[in-house]
């Protein structure tokens, strides 16, 4: 599990896709933040995806990601040199300092628009309908694995504003209009969303790990 706290951002150093390009990938990515203690096998966010390290080499970890990973995240999209939000996973001791994230994108948006305020930068984002529906004003959302306050829902978008200090250290601070992001919506609305629904299968949003 995950906070939406971002620890660093993280450069990517590879994408390949040793099986082809409908294959799976293996990223490459440098952090020396996460990587201080990290173990083969532990759990690292990046841009909001749960990854398992699959080696280490210094201050730079691997992971496998998975052709359903790369069809459900924009994860596919990143370019060497790219940055990304990195996170470890939170220990059972440890604060939960933004909200409940379990690093499983439900689906990928893409940033409308951004105005500047005094010390704060307010953003629109497009979202698919399906999951729309569980985005609630004043609810949490991860954005690229960004727990962050929801200030706005429209028919197909929705906004939140950005602190100083998210501005600084997450890729959001960055963004252009057409980026592409990954969403999680709040897990605790599709829970409620299943039970009022009898628990059928069709009314819940699958994750992807």
């Amino acid at each position: 599990m995950f906070t939406g706290i971002v620890e660093e951002m993280g450069v990517v150093r590879g994408l390949e896709f040793p099986s082809g390009p409908e294959g799976d990938a293996v990223l490459t990515v440098e952090g020396p933040v996460v990587t201080s203690d990290v173990r083969l096998g532990d759990s690292i966010a990046v841009d909001g995806v749960c990854l398992t390290v699959a080696g280490v080499d210094g201050a730079v970890f691997t992971a496998d990601v998975m052709p359903e990973s790369l069809r459900r995240t924009a994860l596919g999209g990143l370019t060497v040199g790219a940055r990304v939000n990195l996170e470890r996973a939170m220990p059972a001791h440890g604060r939960l300092g933004g909200h409940i994230v379990q690093g499983h994108v439900d689906g990928v948006g893409a940033l409308v628009s951004r105005s500047p305020g005094e010390r704060w930068d307010d953003l629109v984002f497009a979202a698919p309908s399906d999951l729309l529906r569980y985005v609630a004003e004043k609810g949490s959302i991860a954005v690229s694995g960004v727990s962050l306050t929801v200030t706005s829902v429209g028919s197909d978008s929705f906004g939140v504003s950005l602190i100083p200090t998210t501005l600084e250290a997450t890729v959001l601070g960055a963004l252009e209009p057409g980026a592409r992001v990954n969403l999680e919506v709040d897990v605790v609305a599709k829970y409620v969303e299943r039970l009022m629904a009898g628990g059928s299968s069709a009314s819940a949003v699958g994750g992807v790990a």
